[in-house]
């Protein structure tokens, strides 16, 4: 018996983030900005470049919860992240105002890079992942986002576009399987799947998306590391596996990693199983 993931993900509300600077002033001037610019100032898939020093990210399926983890990132660890001026909702619409960082992302030219140059890049964003993965994690955490609230990741199956929070890791992996249990009728890969599903790994802060198109660089410095909306507490695994998933068009990527992340095959094997029976791709 094979298993059907679920396909239909609407938005659902969530109150677990705040709001940031949310005065009356901020709204304005970030609504009328961008009806202003919106039709001339270039973009950034959902992110509008306002000026040379400020952006600002809007739309039905940005949340809150990645303002206060750019705020939990800069004021935990000397990551480069941006900064965030102002974060709101309005109208089932959420607007994050915060600093546009100078600098293109490394995939750019990497072709072209000396093996110094690259290895050089490589090692500072290895050290800035390794003090990410350091923050101690709150008492009685599970996997959540950085505010204790859901999880968004439009590669992991599920009803709503946004999941969780999980008490448990084995919560968590029977979500990844769409709530299916073992039973003896799965297929054998489906069982091997579900016995891996049992171990435990250590909870650690993770970006969840660390693809060449978000860290930014200038010359031979890592300036900036961004888009933190799939970022919270996960298995330990989940930093590598979800970096791993390269989108072919910068499939240079995928010869990079390892040197970044400490390679984990057998969770990799795993997650490839995984997707196999329940991913969306």
């Amino acid at each position: 018996m094979t298993p059907t993931p679920l396909i239909d993900r609407p938005p659902v509300p969530d109150t677990s983030s705040e709001p940031y600077n949310d005065s009356a002033l901020n709204r304005y001037s970030t609504l009328l900005a961008i009806k202003l610019l919106g039709s001339f100032r270039p973009r950034r898939g959902g992110v509008l470049m306002l000026t040379d020093q400020l952006c600002v990210k809007y739309g039905w399926d940005v949340h809150l919860s990645e303002a206060s983890t750019l705020r939990f990132v800069a004021q935990h660890t000397t990551i480069p992240v941006p900064r965030v001026f102002c974060a709101f909702t309005r109208r089932n619409c959420t607007y994050i105002v915060m600093e546009r960082i100078k600098g293109e992302v490394i995939g750019r030219g990497w072709v072209r890079r000396s093996e110094e140059s690259k290895a050089r890049l490589l090692s500072k964003l290895r050290r800035m992942i390794e003090e990410l993965r350091q923050i101690p994690a709150p008492k009685n955490i599970g996997i959540a986002s950085v505010d204790a609230g859901p999880l968004y990741d439009c590669r992991v199956p599920g009803p709503t576009i946004r999941f969780g929070p999980f008490k448990s890791m084995q919560d968590f992996h029977r979500h990844l399987r769409t709530g299916m249990d073992f039973d003896p009728e799965l297929d054998h890969e489906v069982q091997e799947l579900m016995r891996q599903h049992k171990k435990e790994w250590p909870l650690v802060f993770t970006h969840g998306d660390l693809s060449s198109l978000n860290v930014m660089v200038r010359e031979d410095d890592v300036v900036g590391i961004i888009d933190w909306e799939t970022s919270g507490w996960y298995p330990s695994y989940w930093e590598y596996t979800t970096a791993c998933q390269v989108n072919p068009q910068n499939s240079f990527w995928a010869d990079e990693i390892d040197k970044f992340l400490t390679p984990m095959p057998e969770e990799l094997a795993m997650e490839h199983l995984r997707q196999k029976y329940f991913g969306l791709f």
